[in-house]
């Protein structure tokens, strides 16, 4: 299509940009915080660090474990994205220190998830620009302190040692004994306020304390159990031979400054995983105990201790306002960030602008103007499906009966009934709360196996010095070879009376639901365990094998073969393509009574609303990692080597040539607009393409997005770790520009 100069100059910008990310290498520097699309929710997830301003108990900023740093400037009633310190998604930011001398200097320590490398980085202008310490490079941080009695003297707690800092962290030193084989895998450190050569790291084998600054170290394990991991560790700011330590084994005080601990009484067993450990700073009495089983607080030093919330709250941080001790924050797993005006007697959800959820799937409501539903994964209780009946402004959660499972897909039948597929099977939506839906009828035939009629046709495998071929048998006059050519030809049992088909006892879709095809008089489900189907609306299912057709000569299944007792000859029997019970089908659509079902290596598909099938070959593509049909019956698929197209129903593909990306995530049909929208795990680019001419246009969202759909006039998107993204407002689809 044609395209003005200007046009052109950006869109070829744009891709060169893309060619050099892919070419460089990995360094760890910011990305911009505003990206071209905003975030509208489902606001929270995984939230790992608070960390307030000295001189400003209302500037807050957050940690969390997908490379982002947030900030607040109302105590946490608000949050926004401040930066991106990774283009990965997989760095954990686990330490924030504001500089005591110069509120504008943060240091942030962070570690790569499943990874052991991470590094320290330092902004001076509150966190506009950042850059990572170069003696840093490298390292997984776990910890980080600055000394109260001298501001210029950080340390930090890596997997390797302990490093020390005395100029505002511009230069670092390892201060622990190098290739130490007992003094690594530092996970906490803290420094005595009345000095900083008292130094005090806790590992995943037991605490260590230095008082030289880390030319001595020796270990302070008198009264901990053996192998306990230290998460956190804190020294009393007035009594500083007061100190608390909280371990895989429990809470633990010592009056000695370490010398010897006491296990503290009251937090039970299964709460025992005390991640972090924060003592009021007015009335240091009071402490509080972030577990992986909800807060815990002492009133009295450690004498008895209370939960202040439910056990499904797993804490990761807890912020203490020094202007106001009953403002209480904490930094969670799946619920964000909770607050507490009342010193944590009460919590409620703080996440206005915070969007951490990995949402899945997206559903547009046909019915209902501005619905939209999201469906997340990993967020057990706090997760599941979310609701907004106004564009995505404002969400409600709606997973009441799901159980804290995944949602992997979201579809809608044709009376308007939603559907959830989840992580362990198939949820109706009734109005109120989420039903598990129809079970499962299982039907035995004690069918036989079939052998291979022994008569004249046969097929007879030989081999010569070129390898296996096939052959006709002409021994004793028998005729040409052929392979029967209907379903069950050339077959036969050992004559022994069929049973009657019986019902096998009722159970549930268990599996993984990966899709839904709820159109017509038979609907589908795709699942971790094989293809399903209903004749009634959902009400029962039924594994989906049809009836056995024969492959085609061009699809790559390899025969297989058995011997019979009339000859010696090898008969070459063919797998019948059905849909395979265990296999992993990641999606299923019908364009009338044309039904497709794909897993990752091949496709299968059905004339006659899934009476026989037929196994088709996915083009050259290794994995099939996105498909989508439209109402024609155009079949679409994507994967690692681009995105493909039939007008012939799988049998032919063709390569969407131009692209300039691969990597296809997501295809999902826009019905409005008569176009196919594609996101590429390559890089942030939405493409919408006129499926008639192949022509496209283009969008840079800003995000990694792996499924778009079309919402009142604007394109809304499920990103992996970032929430639901939506084109800004206003602009609509005349704003997208011209590609290809």
């Amino acid at each position: 299509m044609n395209e003005d100069p200007m046009t052109q100059m950006k869109f070829l910008l744009c891709c060169l940009v893309l060619a050099v990310l892919g070419c460089a290498g990995n360094p760890i520097h910011t990305y911009a915080a505003d990206a071209p699309w905003p975030t509208i929710g489902p606001y929270g997830g995984d939230a790992r660090r608070i960390a307030a301003d000295p001189g400003n108990s209302k500037h807050l900023y957050l940690g969390t474990v997908s490379s982002w740093l947030y900030q607040s400037v109302d105590g946490g009633t608000s949050w926004k994205r401040l930066a991106k310190l990774s283009k990965d998604d997989n760095l954990v930011i686990d330490s924030i220190v504001v500089d005591a001398a110069d509120p504008k200097t943060i240091l942030v320590g962070a570690w790569v998830f499943n990874g052991t490398g991470g590094s320290l980085l330092i902004s001076h202008d509150a966190g506009v620009t950042w850059a990572a310490a170069k003696d840093m490079e490298g390292q997984s941080v776990r910890g980080l302190s600055e000394a109260k009695s001298d501001s210029r003297v950080f340390v930090a707690g890596t997997l390797t040692g302990v490093y020390r800092s005395r100029d505002h962290g511009e230069h670092w030193s390892l201060i622990s004994p190098e290739g130490s084989k007992e003094l690594h895998e530092v996970e906490s450190i803290a420094i005595d306020p009345a000095g900083p050569n008292t130094i005090f790291a806790g590992t995943w084998h037991l605490p260590w304390k230095t008082t030289d600054g880390g030319a001595t170290w020796h270990t302070i394990k008198q009264g901990v159990i053996d192998d306990s991991d230290v998460f956190s560790i804190i020294v009393d700011p007035k009594e500083p031979a007061t100190i608390y330590a909280s371990a895989c084994s429990g809470i633990y005080k010592s009056l000695d400054a370490g010398e010897n601990f006491i296990k503290v009484q009251g937090i039970p067993a299964t709460a025992r995983r005390t991640r972090v450990l924060m003592q009021d700073p007015v009335n240091l009495n009071v402490v509080y105990a972030g577990t992986t089983e909800g807060l815990y607080q002492t009133t009295n030093a450690g004498g008895q201790w209370a939960r202040l919330t439910g056990p499904d709250v797993v804490v990761n941080d807890v912020y203490i306002d020094p202007a106001n001790p009953r403002h209480v924050l904490m930094a969670t797993d799946r619920s964000g960030v909770l607050m507490s005006d009342d010193s944590g007697v009460t919590f409620h959800d703080s996440n206005d602008g915070f969007s951490q959820r990995q949402v899945q799937a997206l559903l547009i409501d046909s019915r209902t103007p501005h619905m939209v539903y999201a469906g997340v994964l990993n967020d057990k209780n706090y997760g599941g499906v979310f609701v907004s009946g106004d564009d995505g402004t404002h969400w409600k959660q709606q997973s009441a009966g799901l159980g804290g499972l995944d949602v992997f897909s979201l579809a809608e039948a044709g009376d308007g009934t939603i559907f959830a597929g989840t992580n362990h099977g198939l949820f109706r939506w009734n109005g109120t709360v989420w039903e598990r839906n129809g079970t499962i009828t299982a039907v035995s035939t004690n069918q036989p196996k079939p052998e291979v009629n022994p008569g004249k046709h046969q097929t007879k495998l030989t081999s010569s010095k070129h390898g296996t071929s096939k052959q006709s048998a002409t021994k004793h006059g028998e005729a040409a070879a052929s392979i029967p050519a209907g379903p069950g030809a050339g077959l036969k049992s050992d004559n022994k009376p069929k049973k009657a088909a019986k019902a096998g006892p009722p159970m549930l879709i268990e599996s993984r639901v990966n899709a839904l095809a709820l159109e017509g008089e038979v609907w589908f489900a795709a699942t971790s365990a094989g293809l399903y189907e209903s004749s009634d609306k959902g009400v029962t299912w039924q594994a989906s094998t049809g009836q056995p057709v024969l492959l085609s000569a061009k699809t790559p299944e390899k025969p297989v073969t058995s011997k019979s007792h009339h000859s010696k000859a090898a008969i070459a029997i063919v797998p019948p393509p059905v849909p395979q019970p265990g296999v992993n089908y990641g999606f299923v659509g019908a364009s009338g009574p044309v039904v497709y079902a794909a897993s990752r290596l091949t496709i299968m598909r059905s004339e006659d609303g899934g009476a026989t099938w037929q196994s088709l070959v996915p083009g050259t593509l290794t994995s099939v990692e996105a498909f989508a049909i439209t109402p024609s019956g155009q079949l679409w698929i994507g994967g690692r080597e681009g995105a493909f197209y039939s007008d012939d129903k799988g049998d032919t593909w063709q390569l969407l040539k131009g692209l300039p990306t691969a990597g296809i995530s997501g295809l999902t049909y826009d019905p409005g607009q008569k176009r196919m929208l594609l996101t590429s795990w390559q890089s942030n680019l939405i493409f919408a393409i006129d499926t008639s001419d192949k022509t496209w246009k283009w969008w840079d969202g800003g995000w990694n997005i792996h499924q778009v759909k079309w919402l009142d006039g604007r394109l809304i998107g499920a990103s992996r770790f970032d929430g639901v993204v939506m084109q800004p407002g206003g602009v609509g689809d005349a704003a997208a520009p011209a590609g290809r």
